[in-house]
């Protein structure tokens, strides 16, 4: 892929926005735009800048009494005939004009445009968050270079629609196997029907009650699932094992292994093999610097209802919080945009905390 026109950091952040959109950066393929966002930040004489891989760091060294990191993801979801990027009045089409270039923009505008900030900042730009975790770099930046994310407050600029989400739930998927005993179809009186029997398990999520646990302040809402089911060996054969794989989404106050066990309580009786899981996040509103935070942008905090990276600063030991311009909703839809507007009133909310004197 040829180089990207350089990003003009001085200019309109929706211009900005656009800049980015059209500089294709699917999961795996952002070198082109990790080498733009690197070559526009070297130059400026207050931030130090690490590149590990694809991932772009920026940091300000003030010696101030605290520390924030700004964080946000430069790949995409692929393509779907959606570049280059298009503007229709108020709004940015393109892939990623939510999820979350728009949030990247403002990062960058910030990096540039805040040269002395209240607290010192560290500008995390970082690759592969759209698909599997062991390729996410905020994860191998955490696991290699946890240093270069310390900080007393994160903010990771997922999409919201401007407001903050604080915290996020945490997600784990297991299998919960019925078993049976084979025979022949014509003959089905002498097996036992696993897929028949996963009537049951389907049964108890029916009649799952959901918490709803206030956490810190913020109401999140859990799920229990069946997303997907496998059985069946043959067509003239009836199956001995039938597998209902279920996604147990979990508020912040349960740690994994508190919600694992609540998974093998509500299927007791029955194997239940976990096959992935991610620990949920608390808000961390009660810090000083998030409270400064919250009351620069205003609004009401909400729950985050879904698995965010914040998961992982709060493995840190980094309170965190989810704000970025776009609407979670439009993600990943090949229609997705953003409202410019909204883009432009992160920006000057966001200006506005770091330049706010420390009380």
């Amino acid at each position: 892929m040829p180089d990207a026109p350089p990003l003009d950091l001085g200019g309109d952040v929706g211009a900005l926005t656009a800049a980015l959109v059209d500089v294709e950066s699917v999961s795996g393929d952002e070198k082109t735009l990790a080498d733009a966002v690197e070559a526009a930040l070297r130059p400026l004489p207050h931030l130090t800048v690490v590149r590990d891989g694809e991932a772009v760091v920026a940091r300000t060294e003030l010696g101030r009494a605290e520390r924030v990191v700004i964080a946000g993801h430069i790949d995409t979801v692929p393509l779907a005939g959606n570049l280059p990027s298009r503007a229709e009045g108020d709004l940015l089409y393109g892939c990623g004009t939510s999820d979350m270039k728009s949030g990247v923009a403002v990062a960058l505008k910030l990096a540039a445009g805040v040269p002395a900030p209240v607290r010192d900042v560290t500008y995390v730009f970082y690759d592969c968050e759209e698909v599997e975790a062991v390729r996410n770099g905020l994860g191998r930046l955490a696991r290699t270079r946890p240093e270069l994310l310390a900080g007393d407050f994160a903010v990771l600029m997922e999409p919201t629609s401007g407001e903050i989400e604080g915290g996020c739930q945490g997600t784990l998927r297991a299998q919960v196997v019925v078993r049976g005993r084979r025979s022949h179809s014509a003959r089905s009186w002498y097996g036992v029907n696993a897929v028949h029997g996963a009537e049951a398990v389907l049964a108890r999520l029916n009649a799952y009650q959901a918490r709803e646990p206030v956490v810190d302040g913020l109401a999140y809402h859990e799920g229990l699932n069946a997303v997907g089911i496998t059985g069946g060996v043959a067509g003239n054969v009836i199956p001995d094992e039938c597998v209902v794989t279920v996604n147990h989404r979990f508020a912040p106050d349960r740690s994994m292994e508190e919600a694992q066990q609540h998974v093998r309580e509500v299927f007791e009786g029955y194997e239940v093999r976990f096959t992935d899981g991610s620990p949920g996040a608390r808000p961390g509103l009660t810090h000083p610097v998030a409270s400064a935070f919250v009351a620069a942008i205003g609004g009401t905090p909400r729950a985050k209802l879904g698995w965010t990276d914040v998961s992982l600063f709060s493995s840190l030991g980094v309170p965190a919080v989810n704000y970025g311009p776009g609407d979670p909703n439009l993600a990943h839809q090949q229609g997705e945009y953003v409202s410019l507007e909204m883009v432009a009133g992160c920006e000057r909310r966001m200006t506005a905390w770091l330049s706010a004197p420390v009380a």
